[in-house]
């Protein structure tokens, strides 16, 4: 597994297990099935609701804890200072831990720079390795850089071929910022798996269209945590490292981008609204 160096000097993985939608009653199997699989890098958030079972599956694993690199968020309904404070020692408590590879503002809303004043202070203290945030889009991204003490680590956002983003990319290279990919596949949404040019690229290289997928983020420098519940899959997932896209692949695949996310917009009213009411109703998207 390669890894790569945040700006802060921590290394991280650049392949993870994501365990979003995943139940509480079957996450702890497939976060060790995972684990058996060669995974280090677990993402979870306070959101998901499974924290307590990726937990029991960290405790059960018999992998040092210097060796896996532990991922959770705050949620919107946990903007703020005191809120955010109380949110982290909640999740830790529920994942077991003492400390945090890494802890993200989930959602560019609410109080989050009351938030952002919480993450250094644990930061400083010792108590996270790395802070960051997720789905904050370029204008949101900067405004923050250029207020804070601490720089984001990470920016996590939907990226996949039919969404490429280069704009925002090419801001967080500027500042220094690591990408990561959530839904590298876009949950197989708007016909990705589908895409002929995926399919003559995966013949090619003797892949499937998922690793190509996965190999194009992380030969940009972009983090990935793909998830699924299936072995087979997860080991799938991960042997994207003995190949390499060329020239004419890369061009292929830039060709897909359609500009526009297939999952999460947070510019439009009714994704607003969906993600302020997700823990009451969690619906994938309204796009």
């Amino acid at each position: 597994m390669k890894t790569v160096k945040l700006n802060n000097g921590v290394d991280m993985p650049m392949e993870g297990f994501g365990v979003f939608q995943i139940p509480e009653e079957s996450c702890e199997q497939a976060v060790r099935t995972a684990l058996r699989s060669g995974y280090r890098l677990i993402d979870t958030a306070s959101s998901y609701q499974n924290e307590k079972a990726v937990g029991k599956a960290l405790h059960a694993c018999g992998i040092p804890r210097e060796e896996l690199f532990i991922t959770t968020k705050a949620y919107i309904q946990q903007m703020g200072y005191e809120k955010t404070k109380a949110a982290f020692a909640e999740s830790l408590n529920n994942l077991g831990l003492d400390y945090l590879d890494l802890y993200l503002i989930h959602m560019p809303f609410g109080d989050y720079y009351g938030s952002w004043r919480a993450l250094e202070e644990l930061y400083r203290d010792g108590k996270i390795r790395a802070i960051g945030v997720c789905n904050f889009l370029p204008d949101r991204l900067l405004d923050l850089c250029c207020n804070v003490s601490i720089l984001p680590q990470i920016n996590q956002i939907e990226r996949h071929p039919h969404y490429q983003r280069e704009e925002d990319l090419h801001l967080m290279r500027e500042l220094g910022i690591q990408p990561q990919a959530w839904a590298p596949f876009a949950e197989g949404l708007k016909g990705m798996f589908a895409e002929p040019a995926l399919k003559t690229i995966a013949e090619k290289h003797k892949k499937t269209p998922a690793q190509v997928i996965l190999r194009w983020n992380v030969q940009q420098g972009v983090i990935v945590i793909p998830k699924s519940v299936h072995k087979d899959r997860m080991e799938e997932n991960l042997d994207i490292w003995n190949f390499s896209l060329d020239n004419e692949d890369m061009n292929q695949i830039a060709a897909l981008d359609k500009g526009v996310p297939s999952m999460l917009d947070t510019r439009k009213i009714s994704e607003s609204r969906r993600v302020y009411d997700y823990l009451n109703n969690p619906v994938l998207t309204s796009l």
